[in-house]
Order: structure tokens, then sequence, then C-alpha cells
């Protein structure tokens, strides 16, 4: 049976419900000095529906390696983060470049996962943005996406701020230029 409109994900958290350091992938608290390993950088952008509509309140969880491509070995990087949009539909992350690992896919270059749910949404969609200047020949993530949409998941350098670079990584839900979602 097919799940009905009224069957959508929430969101269901109250903002309350996220904390000041959610969104912080470099520390494993908010009370905890950042990771000194690696370069800390700020992931923002918007989250839109079709024909460019802000999508308010979606829920977004990042999570990647530490910056030698390590996972649960950098003891001040907890590597994983909550936020949510606001009324304009942006969201921001704080984390490191991280570094390239192999799994059982192949090498992956360097990224990060980002997972999207918001009310509207039948089920949570999942995305990965690649950092500028890497080389993603060989990932077998981005090798599965359509070379003209492969664009769509590298994170475009924008200016600095509060002294660190900065990245923007707008997601699309649906219509001209849709983030790939890959299943999950």
């Amino acid at each position: 049976m097919l799940p009905t409109s009224q069957q959508t994900i929430g969101p269901f958290f109250p903002k309350g419900f996220f904390g000041p350091a959610d969104h912080d992938l470099t520390r494993m608290s908010a009370d905890a000095a950042p990771t000194t390993q690696g370069e800390a950088v700020i992931v923002r952008g918007t989250v839109t529906r079709a024909g460019g509509v802000p999508c308010v309140n979606a829920i977004l969880e990042m999570w990647q390696a530490d910056a030698q491509g390590r996972f649960n070995a950098d003891p001040a990087f907890l590597g994983w983060g909550r936020t949510f949009t606001d009324a304009e539909g942006r969201y921001a992350f704080r984390t490191v470049i991280p570094g390239g690992f192999t799994d059982d896919t192949g090498t992956r270059a360097p990224h990060a996962n980002i997972t999207v749910m918001g009310a509207g949404l039948m089920r949570r969609v999942l995305t990965t943005v690649f950092f500028p200047g890497v080389d993603t020949a060989a990932d077998p993530v981005m090798a599965s996406v359509p070379t003209a949409l492969r664009p769509l998941l590298v994170a475009e350098k924008t200016r600095r701020e509060a002294g660190l670079r900065a990245f923007r990584f707008d997601i699309r839900l649906r219509g001209e230029n849709e983030t790939p979602f890959f299943d999950l």
C-alpha cells in the first residue's frame, strides 16, 4: 500500500530540540573544544522545492569522515550534525574538509553526506556534497551520476566567514537543476 499525503515525514521536532552546536561537526558538544585536525570550514545553502520555493523547517543531517579520511578516530571530531532550515530555507554547518578513504565501493573522494527530511516529502532524501578542487573522477558515487548532473554535487566556494573558508551547496528537492539523490 502506498502512503498518503497525510503520512509524509514531519518534521516533528520543535526548534528547541536542536542544541546550540548541533550544526557543528567539529566538536563533540557545545562546550567542547573543536578539533585541531584539518581545516575548519562553513557549508551553507538553501533547500528549495519546485519553482524555488523555500523549504521551511526542513531537518538536515550531515555526516562525514574526519580530515584524515577516518571515522571515529579523531576524539574531538563528532563527524555528524543536525540543523533545520529557516523561513528562507537557509541552513549552515561547520565542519572540516574531509579526507578521502577506501570502502567496499572503491576509492571515495573527500565528501560529506546530507539527508533532508521535511513536510511534504514521502521519505527522506540523501545526497553527497563534494568540495571544489577535489578529484572526483574515480569516486564511485560521482561516477553513478550522469555527467551533466555531476556539477550539482560540487559545492561552490564563497567568501570567507569568521576567518574560515566557506562553501555554498543548495539543495533543490524538485524542478530545474534538481539535486541528485541516492537510494538509502
